[in-house]
């Protein structure tokens, strides 16, 4: 939906640990930024990142996503997937559209709720809506749970003794049983909009 730019500035916002800022730098071959709080997740981060040898066009920054420091106009492109909800649809495009340069991009992955709300939240904070699609339940399944309790079989047969890696599986046990108890409440939308002058 968007044109290919060369060599973009993208911002990352709520990177956690980056799954989305690595493939983005593989995407674009442009310098990213990944902004979280999460000192962690962020570690996690810088050793992909060093793994990839992006090391030249991906750094990350810690901070909050409600209070963001970067110069105005800093970035071609912001992407938000699943982040935006921490500081709501509406205030995340208002404060956030300043760090866009003139006809920037800006990226959201958000809830499903509400979307004839957030179409008219996007006309209203200066962007033009260059489309949007929603992924069902069905896609989150196929693509992400379904491969994710495929991993958890595979690694709990690998470390059967390892209680550091079993505590993790059982969080992502829960994460799986949450789906199939509500799957209806794991659908999603991205959006893709561009800054108006």
């Amino acid at each position: 939906m968007m044109p290919q730019l060369d060599k973009p500035r993208i911002l990352d916002v709520g990177c956690g640990s980056g799954i989305p800022t690595i493939e983005l730098a593989g995407l674009s071959n442009g310098e990213i930024t990944g902004l979280d709080i999460n000192e962690e997740l962020l570690d996690a981060l810088r050793k992909k990142i060093e793994k990839a040898g992006l090391s030249d066009r991906v750094k990350t920054v810690k901070g909050s996503l409600i209070d963001m420091e970067f110069p105005d106009e800093s970035f071609d492109i912001i992407w938000a997937e699943g982040s935006i909800y921490a500081i709501g649809f509406e205030q995340g495009l208002q404060e956030w559209k300043r760090f866009l340069k003139p006809d920037g991009f800006m990226v959201v992955h958000d809830a499903t709720g509400n979307i004839e709300e957030k179409l008219e939240q996007i006309s209203k904070c200066g962007y033009e809506l260059l489309g949007y699609f929603e992924l069902s339940e069905k896609i989150w399944w196929a693509e992400y749970f379904a491969p994710l309790e495929r991993l958890i079989i595979d690694t709990r047969t690998k470390y059967p003794n390892d209680t550091k890696v079993l505590g993790e599986l059982q969080n992502s046990q829960m994460e799986i049983d949450m789906f199939q108890k509500n799957p209806e409440m794991n659908s999603s939308v991205v959006f893709v909009m561009k800054k108006n002058q």
